[in-house]
């Protein structure tokens, strides 16, 4: 089972350690554990920022803006620089990966989170949805990992097929 590593949010395996301190488990991604070994990580607490902590969005951009030094994440209430804090999480969320990258079939994160969203992350000034991709899934993909939404169901489904 070692030979077959996922790394994985650890919110969806139901740890608390979302902003909110909130558990978020996530079945379907749960159903994956009898055949890959999960490595969990959680690169807002890898960034040093406490749970529970206030609600931030990326201002300007997306994930591979903030990698680039273009556009900040900002606490959503009292508008706080965490931007360094999200940059430390991916990065030492991506040296974890590392460890096992031959053995790492994929990446499962969070949607619509400032870290972790794959597809989407919410704009700053609403809470509508925009396309864009988180600070760690972004630098994820930079260091060519393959990234798996936790709304993706169906590719959730197909690594449960593929490697049987």
């Amino acid at each position: 089972m070692m030979d077959k590593v996922i790394v994985v949010s650890a919110c969806l395996l139901g740890v608390g350690c979302r902003y909110d301190g909130r558990k978020n488990p996530h079945e379907e991604v749960l159903s994956l554990k009898e055949r890959f070994f999960f490595l969990p990580v959680c690169p807002e607490q890898l960034g040093g920022l406490p749970t529970p902590r206030p609600p931030a969005k990326i201002y300007g951009g997306d994930g591979f803006d903030i990698i680039e030094g273009d556009g900040k994440v900002l606490t959503v209430e009292d508008k706080i620089d965490v931007t360094s804090c999200f940059l430390k999480g991916a990065i030492e969320s991506v040296k974890i990966a590392d460890i096992y990258k031959e053995k790492i079939i994929c990446a499962i994160f969070k949607e619509k989170s400032p870290s972790c969203g794959v597809k989407t992350i919410y704009n700053f000034n609403s809470d509508t949805l925009k396309n864009g991709k988180g600070v760690a899934t972004a630098l994820f993909i930079r260091n060519g990992y393959e990234v798996i939404s936790s709304e993706e169901f169906k590719n959730i489904k197909k690594l449960k097929k593929e490697f049987r």
